[in-house]
């Protein structure tokens, strides 16, 4: 008996987490930024450097959960330039966030695109956005040439994976 509570339990943490926000938009996404707070992230706060700075364009990527059901990133892959960044939005279905698989980016790579990832809440992982319009920046500045894919942590066994290639 006391496994089906756990059980259950379990299966409504789950759910909770994988239901869609539809509620009205707040000033938290204003404050969802890629201007790193005195702390910066744990690699930018240990090597002691910054983030290097977009110096090209912002792409916009939206994360978000069609009228299907299906949870995708829009465009799912991009391509970029040495120097762009790239500005994910929540829309909708959320939470979400962007994960890069570290043992999946080659080590010339990692130092410097942990370093552009402010706030990570793990290793090459942003933080999580729960609201309509938070957005998360990463700047592609300083990353070597190659093709770096992402997921959606809480939605990656429903498929929420994609691509930046830095040309």
């Amino acid at each position: 008996m006391r496994f089906y509570g756990l059980a259950l339990l379990a299966g409504a943490a789950l759910l909770g987490a994988c239901g869609g926000e539809k509620g009205a938009t707040s000033d938290s996404a204003a404050t969802a930024s890629t201007t790193p707070p005195a702390g910066a992230s744990a690699a930018a706060a240990t090597s002691g450097a910054a983030g290097a700075p977009i110096t090209g364009q912002t792409h916009e990527v939206k994360m978000l959960q069609d009228a299907q059901g299906n949870y995708k990133y829009e465009p799912a892959d991009i391509t970029v330039k040495a120097g762009d960044g790239v500005k994910f939005v929540m829309v909708s279905g959320g939470p979400h966030n962007v994960a890069f698989d570290p043992a999946q980016v080659p080590a010339a790579a990692k130092t410097q695109l942990s370093t552009n990832m402010p706030n990570q809440i793990s290793e090459l992982s942003s933080p999580m956005m729960m609201n309509a319009n938070e957005s998360y920046t990463i700047s592609f500045a300083g990353i070597p040439a190659g093709k770096y894919d992402f997921h959606c942590t809480p939605h990656l066994a429903m498929g929420m994976k994609g691509s930046v290639t830095v040309q």
